[in-house]
């Protein structure tokens, strides 16, 4: 749904509650249970159909930061400041454009994604759903001798066109190679204009409807006041369900920048969204972002631009709860994506304190994540027993593994304490690990591994490796580390650099100092290890939150 940029005497609302308060959360929250609900016995009773469209709040998968992308149109702050008479070097947030990612926990619509979306100053005003029907369907002749009413490659869809764009009217569209809609008297068919397309189609792809005799809205919505309809209007249960949903989310965007679009036209490509895990992301990254400090009415000081590298590999910035969440989907996607391609997953995480985060958000709000198929190894581990609190597989299995089904034979600890010892060479654990690593994974070449810094502000414990783990062919090593337990065993930097995706997690004020140190040093492994770490094939990934990066 796009409309117009708001218009004076309106902005003081609409700086305080934006695009998803102002039309998510209402209108089309209100149509997307209108298209999920159940029909009920009696179509035609009130009390019935907001019956059913308050049982779909109850299915509605709770929204995450990863749901949302957002974007403003350039012009919207200078509106801002000129009309609420702000200081000239005020910057807004609030969103004036919103994609969102909404999922149906039920029989009907399980894996179905729902994409609501609005916003200001677009290329086009115009209000619509579509349905779009899934089509596996490959043709073999060319799209030029494709029947509209017989082939099964043209997309299947029914679209129900609310008004404005270049239809202009209120029309029911439907696929001629899906079926020939019956709709009551008060629809007719039309042929609609000559040349005009929807979606990339002719309309000569649809059957087209479009009501006898059309009536303005605000007139049938006066006409049912006085008659006592109830059915044009939410009861205070669906209210307050639609606010419960959406303000998690809104809580969780508060201090998002959304990315600026010039509006119109001149919007491009800018805008274009893309789903994959479970979450939305812009299809067309932007090289800088204006990243806001922390505080409700940030001052033009508080905002930096972040650079999109560090060290010559990907960065990834944000606030700690949202670089999380980022990290997470992202793990989701690759994993969906690897299994999808390959029939399993092979993640490699580190322990300590700082990924525990990232634990407990996979294990509480990645349900589509596929455990059955993932294989999980360490990074290191500490040399103490696997019961013991300091062990790293202890803090997988509690904050990870005892809240999702992770097949027991999938689950890899490193064999620390072999014959009641502790890392002893002669046991040969560190081999031991290698050949299991060996045997069930391709080339030896993890899908992803993920660290995170250790609290100290030194380099990951699996880069910490004597000289033996920074070059030859060990994939597992035993190495030193400078704080307690100083024995561990670790995955080597060759092991390491044969993984398709690298992530390292950097978190907190006091990492500053290091950040600053390792993006001046060049590849110098046997001083600074994490240097090393130069995927072959595979990319290197850094997430940093803001007090890491920017101190």
């Amino acid at each position: 749904m796009a409309s117009r940029p708001p218009p004076p005497g309106r902005t003081s609302f609409y700086e305080e509650y934006g695009v998803i308060r102002d039309v998510l959360q209402n209108h089309l929250t209100e149509i997307l249970t209108l298209v999920a609900m159940e029909l009920p016995p009696d179509i035609g009773s009130s009390e019935a159909v907001l019956r059913h469209k308050l049982q779909v709040f109850g299915a509605l998968r709770g929204l995450r930061r990863g749901s949302a992308v957002l974007g403003q149109y350039q012009a919207y702050s200078e509106q801002v400041r000129r009309e609420l008479h702000k200081p000239a070097g005020f910057l807004s947030l609030t969103p004036t454009f919103a994609g969102i990612l909404v999922h149906l926990d039920n029989l009907r619509w399980e894996g179905v994604p729902f994409l609501l979306m609005s916003g200001k100053a677009l290329d086009e005003r115009v209000g619509y759903v579509r349905v779009l029907f899934k089509n596996r369907a490959c043709c073999a002749q060319s799209e030029q001798r494709w029947v509209a009413e017989q082939s099964a490659c043209l997309p299947r869809q029914i679209i129900f066109h609310i008004g404005h764009g270049a239809l202009g009217s209120p029309a029911v569209l439907v696929s001629r190679n899906l079926f020939r809609p019956t709709l009551p008297g008060s629809w007719e068919e039309v042929g609609g204009p000559p040349g005009l397309r929807l979606f990339g189609r002719p309309l000569s792809d649809f059957y087209v409807y479009s009501p006898v005799r059309e009536q303005d809205a605000y007139s049938v919505l006066i006409s049912r006041i006085f008659h006592g309809r109830k059915d044009s209007f939410i009861t205070t249960e669906n209210l307050l369900a639609s606010w419960a949903f959406w303000t998690p989310l809104l809580d969780s965007l508060a201090r998002e920048a959304p990315r600026l679009y010039p509006g119109g036209a001149e919007s491009g490509h800018l805008l274009d969204f893309e789903f994959s895990g479970g979450q939305l992301s812009f299809s067309v990254q932007q090289p800088e972002q204006l990243v806001p400090g922390p505080g409700s009415a940030p001052a033009p000081s508080d905002f930096q631009v972040l650079r999109a590298t560090y060290r010559d590999g990907p960065l990834v910035t944000a606030w700690p709860e949202e670089l999380i969440a980022k990290l997470a989907d992202d793990v989701e996607a690759a994993a969906v994506k690897a299994v999808r391609r390959f029939g399993q997953f092979h993640l490699a995480l580190s322990g300590g304190s700082s990924p525990v985060a990232l634990f407990q958000q996979l294990a509480t709000g990645h349900y589509a994540f596929p455990w059955a198929r993932t294989h999980l190894w360490l990074v290191d581990e500490r040399c103490v027993p696997l019961w013991d609190p300091e062990s790293n597989f202890q803090g997988l299995q509690t904050h990870l593994l005892q809240h999702v089904r992770v097949p027991h034979y999938n689950v890899h600890p490193m064999p620390v304490h072999l014959h009641q010892r502790l890392c002893a060479e002669e046991d040969q654990g560190a081999q031991a690990y290698a050949e299991e690593i060996s045997a069930l994974v391709a080339n030896s070449s993890l899908t992803w591994c993920c660290w995170a810094w250790a609290p100290t502000g030194t380099p990951p414990p699996s880069s910490r490796s004597r000289p033996p783990g920074l070059e030859g062919e060990q994939l597992v090593v035993l190495t030193e580390s400078p704080s307690g337990p100083r024995r561990r065993m670790s995955l080597s930097l060759p092991l390491i650099n044969r993984a398709r995706r690298v992530a390292v997690l950097v978190m907190g004020r006091l990492k500053r100092e290091i950040t600053l140190l390792v993006s001046r040093v060049g590849h110098e492994p046997k001083k600074w290890p994490i240097s090393g770490v130069q995927p072959v094939s595979g990319q290197l990934v850094w997430y940093m939150d803001y007090e890491a990066f920017l101190g």
